[in-house]
C-alpha cells in the first residue's frame, strides 16, 4: 500500500541511478519487510527479513533513502533506528 501511494504521488522518479547501483524505488520494495516497524508509533522491533534487507541494502543505499523525500506513512525517527535495531552498525549519514 505504501508503495502504490509512492508511485500515485509522484514521489518516486524512474530509473534514477544512485550511488548505491540501485534506483530509489527499488531500494524502498527491497524494504518492504521493514514496513510493520516503521509506521507512525510501531512499537514492533524488525524482523529477520528486514534486517536481512537492510544489511544487504548497506550505507550508502540507506543513505540515499534517508535524505529522500518524505515518504507518507513513515516515521522517519524510526526509520534511521532501523540499522542500530537490526545490529548493522553504520556510521550515520551525511
Amino acid at each position: 500500500m505504501i508503495l502504490m501511494v509512492l508511485v500515485e504521488s509522484g514521489l518516486v522518479k524512474e530509473a534514477t541511478a544512485h550511488p548505491c547501483g540501485r534506483t530509489f524505488l527499488s531500494a524502498l520494495i527491497e524494504l518492504v519487510p521493514c514496513t510493520l516497524s516503521v509506521v507512525p508509533f510501531s512499537t514492533l522491533s524488525p524482523n529477520e527479513p528486514c534486517c536481512t534487507a537492510i544489511k544487504t541494502l548497506g550505507q550508502p543505499c540507506l543513505c540515499v533513502i534517508a535524505n529522500g523525500p518524505s515518504i507518507p506513512g513513515v516515521d522517519h525517527t524510526l526509520a534511521l533506528q532501523l540499522p542500530g535495531k537490526c545490529s548493522a552498525n553504520f556510521p550515520p549519514c551525511n
